[in-house]
């Protein structure tokens, strides 16, 4: 299969998402100078890393490629998105308590879900900014609809836990880059195609726009430097809940995390070895930002795209025993 067969592209895309979500999982929260040479040892050896989180060993994926599996789930079970179905879905991930990691405005949703309140009245309110649905958002890009449906279901899968308008125009951005790359390939991205997406989210998150149209003078320069940059440029807010000030490296601040992930696939879009180096070697929330940029490059190169480390390392992918590769490729080829 080549890498614009659109179910390789589906099967790659949640798949590269489950490694870079596994291997930032690692080392969550930890700062620059602890992450960038985490990524350089881990891309040095044929090994998988060694190190332990909660007692899971590499492997266990976090609640970024749960709740996109069960996302991907729902897309698959209804053959469009009904939101009661995701809804519940999620739900059930904190109900039955198998969500590894929790994003606050994510559990805080899903417990209003539970006590019965309606889906579309359950999502964590502004001034809430998090990544939590950008996060989960690819598998709205495996979708075959069109673009102002891929936008709406972006917006409404968002609005499950995130009422933001910047968390949801992160959600948009990354289902249709996922929904390009499935298409098109790892393409050099082109002005034009820079200024459509921009186009796309401008009216949720005019900051985010800019930055998209701002990534063509980011996409050759340092990533430290660019994180800086975004960090300072994309004016996450302050005194938040989710202390986004208070992270080394990029935040899990809507507008900078899903810009960072842009970053890294962009610079190298038929290099998910690369990609995700530099998504987790930034430091902060490194597990959702690999996971979007992971998403990305996976939908581009395909399964068969990843590199002989990747594929063998994806054999240990799993969620507490189960839905392992094969699990998700089938869920994620279940997609049209």
């Amino acid at each position: 299969m080549t890498a614009h067969d659109p179910h390789d592209g589906r099967a790659g895309s949640l798949v590269a998402q489950a490694l870079g979500d596994a291997l930032g999982f690692l080392v969550e929260g930890h700062a620059p100078d602890v992450c960038a040479p985490y990524a350089s040892e881990v891309f040095s050896s044929d090994d998988p890393p060694a190190r332990r989180r909660w007692g899971f060993a590499f492997g266990q994926y976090s609640d970024d490629t749960q709740l996109a599996r069960e996302l991907a789930l729902s897309l698959a079970s209804t053959r469009t998105f009904v939101p009661e179905d995701f809804s519940a879905r999620v739900a059930g991930l904190f109900a039955n308590e198998t969500i590894v990691g929790r994003g606050r405005a994510t559990e805080a949703a899903a417990r209003r879900i539970i006590a019965g309140v309606p889906w579309d009245r359950a999502g964590e309110p502004s001034p809430s900014a998090g990544n939590g649905a950008a996060m989960r958002a690819g598998p709205v890009g495996f979708l075959s609809v069109s673009r102002d449906q891929m936008i709406r279901i972006a917006d409404d899968s968002a609005r499950v836990t995130h009422l933001d308008m910047r968390s949801r125009a992160a959600a948009v951005l990354v289902a249709l880059v996922v929904s390009h790359a499935i298409r098109h390939g790892p393409t050099v991205c082109s002005p034009a195609w820079f200024d459509a997406l921009a186009r796309a989210v401008d009216a949720q998150d005019a900051r985010l726009a800019s930055g998209i149209r701002k990534m063509r003078e980011w996409v050759g320069a340092d990533p430290v430097a660019v994180a800086d940059e975004i960090t300072r440029w994309s004016q996450p807010p302050l005194g938040a809940a989710h202390g986004f000030e208070l992270w080394h490296g990029i935040s899990p601040f809507a507008t900078a995390s899903v810009l960072y992930a842009l970053f890294a696939y962009v610079r190298a879009p038929a290099e998910p070895e690369e990609v995700l180096r530099v998504a987790v070697a930034v430091g902060g929330d490194v597990d959702t930002t690999a996971a979007m940029a992971g998403a990305m490059v996976g939908a581009a190169v395909g399964l068969g795209g990843l590199t002989p480390r990747l594929s063998r390392w994806a054999q240990l992918l799993n969620d507490q025993g189960a839905f392992g590769l094969d699990d998700l490729v089938t869920v994620a080829r279940a997609v049209e």
